[in-house]
């Protein structure tokens, strides 16, 4: 270890053991460091690291108290409050899967399995700190968001045979830089060069990104595809795929991507986020309930872990439970009020009184209550939206729309989509999910259950244009429901023996047929679809 380097640089432990703070402490004393700060809690550690600047920063992967290793570098990358001039290594006695795929994901500087020597963590420390020196003038402009500026000093490091051990990584870098100054196409041939040198990992997926800012997207989905097989890039891929097809504007295909990424890295919480607005776009209220759930399950005993979490996913179960049969709905309500209870006694002085009027208005209505669902409607203040949270808004809009209290579910959401055009933050997805919402209750005034019952009627009382409209509409609000799918495919199968099918009508019918397919039937709907199967194969 160079004794000038160490001795200059500041260094932050966070590690909550204190024979763990008292070793690392003696290997970097042992190694020339002398201004060491040691914080033992991720709170302490992110307010620590806002009011001082620090070199090195060694944390504990394996923190407990309030949040992980994991959350808090997470905190700290996309809160951009960990500059690129400072060195961050992990440390921890794990070297899971899970753990694997998580530094992965990360990207920190090092990690270091425990247990290690002082002649580990030198050699580690030592080419660590050493890149950070002699890329520092570089980092500070990016730091700046000068990256005009950067890249340019990026060019000059390159020409100077001194820093060649340094290439790879300065190389990567001007990858990066030129695509943050929208230089994609010369990105794009950047990377083209450094592939056809030797085929880095990073030079692919900077491609990947170059492609989709050029707009070729089919190229960029051969590649990632290619990516998604290799251990070292898939995760990233998956994320790439799933950005490429909201791009395209194909949610279903994206929700499908960011399941798999979800799959591979599950305490991500930024993409069960993701895979909430996916699936509510395509209704799949399923995934949606279960991606509320793994925020809870991910999100507990750390700082992420809040009365919002097990709300909303009450609030999913109510969603999905609005489209499922007697015996499910029954089973979703219990599961929502057991997540209710949790909350309760996780955060036993926190008071969402009129949150909670809401999700039991809505549950009063699954069970067929609507008076006392109402009396409890007519409890909550029609004014000061401004101040509360959009879920709890949008909460609101739908008991008003399923109490018949239209107006004011769409002055509602209204005022949900005027928010989000002022504040970009609430994410392009959720906007357009709001927007659908909006469309949606404006031109569908009934419940899915009520859609299904009232074309029901129509269908048997032989008042087949009715049931085929209704049908269609609630099929739109239920697509993964292979029920209503089999109903809609037989009111078409019966409207085609007078007409013929058009082609919209067989492209409905192709959908009807993915979703039952993938779905379960009873023995009598069984039957019943093959028979309508069969009819409308002869038809065409």
């Amino acid at each position: 270890m160079d004794s000038k380097l160490a001795k200059a640089c500041r260094v932050l432990i966070i590690d909550e053991q204190v024979l763990a703070q008292g070793y690392i402490k003696y290997s970097l004393e042992e190694l020339g460091f002398r201004d060491i700060t040691y914080v033992d809690k991720a709170n302490a550690a992110l307010n620590t690291i806002e009011e001082e600047h620090f070199d090195l920063i060694v944390c504990s992967y394996n923190l407990k108290k309030d949040q992980d290793g994991y959350y808090l570098y997470d905190q700290l990358k996309n809160s951009h409050a960990l500059p690129l001039t400072t060195a961050f290594i992990f440390i921890s006695a794990d070297t899971s899967s899970e753990l694997v795929h998580s530094i992965i994901e990360l990207q920190p500087d090092d990690f270091l399995a425990k247990p290690f020597s002082v002649k580990d963590l030198d050699k580690r420390l030592s080419r660590v700190l050493k890149r950070k020196k002699a890329l520092l003038p570089i980092y500070e402009l990016m730091d700046k968001d000068d990256f005009i500026r950067a890249l340019d000093a990026i060019e000059e490091f390159l020409t100077r045979p001194e820093h060649a051990e340094f290439f790879p990584l300065a190389l990567k870098t001007k990858g990066e830089l030129l695509l943050a100054c929208d230089r994609a196409k010369d990105a794009k041939e950047f990377y083209f060069a450094i592939i056809n040198v030797q085929p880095f990992t990073w030079a692919k997926l900077g491609l990947v990104n170059a492609l989709i800012k050029l707009d070729e997207d089919e190229e960029a989905e051969k590649l990632i595809l290619q990516l998604a097989f290799k251990p070292d890039s898939q995760l990233v891929a998956y994320d790439l795929l799933c950005g490429l097809h909201v791009k395209q504007q194909d949610f279903e295909s994206a929700l499908e991507a960011v399941l798999m990424a979800a799959e591979i890295s599950p305490r991500n919480l930024r993409r069960h986020r993701m895979a909430i607005n996916l699936s509510r776009l395509t209704h799949d209220y399923e995934t949606q309930f279960e991606a509320a759930k793994r925020i809870v399950k991910f999100a507990k005993h750390s700082i992420h872990d809040k009365p919002q979490n097990y709300i909303n996913v009450a609030r999913a179960g109510i969603d999905y439970a609005m489209t499922a049969d007697e015996q499910e709905t029954a089973q979703l309500v219990k599961q929502a009020n057991d997540y209710i209870r949790q909350f309760q006694q996780a955060f036993p002085k926190t008071e969402l009184q009129e949150q909670m009027k809401v999700v039991n208005a809505r549950l009063l209505y699954l069970q067929d209550e609507k008076e006392r669902a109402r009396a409890l409607v007519e409890q909550i203040s029609e004014e000061h939206y401004e101040g509360q949270d959009l879920e709890d808004l949008l909460d609101k809009a739908k008991v008003f729309h399923a109490l018949g209290l239209y107006d004011r579910c769409q002055s509602v959401l209204e005022e949900i989509e005027k928010r989000c055009k002022h504040n970009p933050e609430h994410g392009e997805l959720f906007l357009r999910y709001v927007r659908q919402e909006k469309q949606e209750r404006a031109d569908i005034l009934y419940s899915p259950k009520e859609l299904n019952n009232n074309a029901v009627d129509f269908y048997q009382s032989g008042q087949l244009d009715d049931a085929l409209k209704t049908f269609r509409q609630a099929y739109s609000l239920m697509p993964k429901n292979p029920s209503i799918a089999l109903n809609l495919l037989q009111a078409i199968a019966m409207k085609s023996r007078e007409q013929g099918l058009s082609e919209n009508a067989s492209n409905m019918v192709r959908s009807c047929i993915l979703t039952i397919e993938n779905g379960k039937l009873s023995e009598e709907q069984e039957e019943r679809y093959m028979k309508v199967k069969s009819f409308l194969e002869e038809a065409v």
